[in-house]
């Protein structure tokens, strides 16, 4: 059986798009999903499963999630492996930041450097952002919140035709710990 992470993008934020977690972990067992638990209130869920793929696993969830709550949630699902990679290949010095300091998007496919080229990256310093398979580092001393360079990472144009969704450090560290469990 292999153990997977969902991570479900924009939920619980700013009063709408409510998904309880109770209740989400009551459709993803409802699913035939092993061991669904979920962290924090924010949108991740951690679940066993010897069927499916990354992919398909990420449509049925977005498809019960829907008929469920009445709109649509887009949902990444990445397994441990994957997970530990992104963790493991941080080109930043994770053990010496607040968990705040440090993000990861994941995005549902390849991006290639190209996509963000014309970022003029010294005008947003001391913020960085470097690539990594599927996913995207940022580095930002006073917090995503005060964030210049996330605001720009996130416009529309640059996230075309991918699902893209960020994760703070801390959650990072977590999901390898609780899909390796």
């Amino acid at each position: 059986m292999t153990t997977y992470a969902a991570l479900l993008r924009g939920i619980n934020v700013g009063g709408g798009r409510k998904v309880p977690m109770a209740e989400l972990r009551t459709l993803m067992t409802g699913l035939g999903l092993d061991g669904v638990r979920t962290y924090l209130q924010s949108g991740q869920a951690v679940f066993g499963t010897d069927r499916g793929d990354e992919e398909s696993l990420a449509a049925e969830l977005t498809a019960a999630l829907a008929g469920r709550f009445g709109f649509d949630v887009d949902v990444l699902v990445r397994d441990h492996a994957y997970l530990s990679a992104v963790a493991e290949q941080c080109p930043f010095p994770a053990a010496e930041l607040e968990g705040k300091q440090l993000h990861v998007t994941y995005f549902s496919g390849p991006v290639g450097a190209e996509r963000f080229a014309e970022i003029d990256e010294a005008a947003f310093l001391p913020e960085e952002f470097r690539l990594g398979d599927r996913a995207l580092y940022l580095y930002a001393p006073n917090g995503l919140g005060r964030s210049k360079l996330a605001e720009y990472l996130s416009r529309p144009r640059l996230n075309r035709g991918v699902i893209a969704t960020s994760r703070n450090w801390n959650t990072v560290v977590r999901l390898v710990e609780m899909t390796g469990e």
